[in-house]
């Protein structure tokens, strides 16, 4: 009997064979090994705030069975880590929302307005993103005991607004260059103001530019202590990340409370996170939909 040949598919259909090149393995293990290494000190954490001492000094790596519960209750007595929880929540909303605001307002003149200096002034704001924050230590605590700003929201806020807005105006005005000229020049031929534009036409178009934004400062002013260390001495005005730095003097050492602390610190910059990553995803999406 003749045998039938089965009709060979075309190009598209055929199944592609999976070709394992060095440069795509070596890619992969180094972003495994990225990922492990970003990885293991949440893991680590979390363990250990769910070990007693004693099975912590026994073994400071392995998995906490059966789990304790107790250093959750001790970081959260005699109250302090709710005032400290204040004071972040405080330091945090004040300088996002002020620097959001100023970058929003110097970003929109940036990308869409013509006036003398424009390119000297964003590429000052450029190189002063790299300049980190504690050259300006000594300047800034002796400007503000002379203002009479140390020990107070208002300083500490000013220099965190200070701090993120060079990084803001950038991000914000590459993502307001992006908006279609159209749009802008139809509103002005219509009569609408500057500010008008602004409120109205960009910033609801800019809402994954802005929700990133939100986010990143935010996790940086929550998760701060140089400045927070040294513009608020009282106990009373201490940040959460600072105030986890007194477990260690407070009970002896004992890392399983310092871990839970910072377990506990952390779980609203987590809830932050992942609320601006839904909305993220949703801004791009709805923009692509409209396009």
């Amino acid at each position: 009997m003749s045998r039938v040949e089965a009709p060979a598919l075309p190009a598209r259909q055929r199944p592609r064979r999976l070709r394992l090149r060095p440069g795509k393995i070596l890619r992969q293990i180094v972003l495994a090994a990225a990922g492990l290494t970003a990885l293991y000190p949440i893991v680590f954490m979390a363990s250990t705030a769910f070990k007693d001492r004693a099975q912590y000094l026994e073994n400071q790596y392995d998995l906490p069975w059966p789990l304790y519960f107790g250093n959750f209750s001790a970081a959260l007595r005699g109250g302090t880590f709710f005032l400290w929880f204040k004071n972040s929540v405080i330091l945090t909303t004040g300088s996002v929302v002020l620097c959001t605001l100023c970058a929003a307002l110097a970003a929109f003149a940036v990308a869409r307005m013509r006036f003398r200096g424009r390119d000297v002034f964003f590429s000052l704001n450029v190189a002063l993103m790299v300049v980190p924050p504690v050259v300006m230590l000594i300047p800034l605590f002796v400007l503000f005991v002379d203002l009479g700003l140390v020990s107070t929201y208002q300083g500490t806020i000013l220099i965190y607004a200070g701090l993120t807005i060079p990084f803001s105006i950038y991000l914000l005005a590459n993502f307001f260059r992006a908006i279609p000229r159209e749009l802008i020049e139809s509103a002005l031929t219509d009569g609408a103001t500057n500010l008008r534009v602004l409120v109205q036409i960009i910033l609801p178009l800019s809402a994954p530019a802005l929700v990133t934004l939100v986010v990143v400062n935010a996790l940086w002013v929550w998760n701060e202590l140089l400045i927070a260390l040294v513009f608020l001495p009282e106990d009373e005005l201490k940040t959460l990340m600072v105030g986890i730095t007194v477990f260690r003097s407070r009970y002896n050492l004992d890392v399983p409370i310092t871990m839970a602390g910072m377990l506990l610190a952390s779980i609203p910059m987590i809830l932050l996170y992942v609320f601006g990553q839904r909305f993220f995803i949703r801004g791009l999406t709805a923009g692509a939909v409209k396009g």
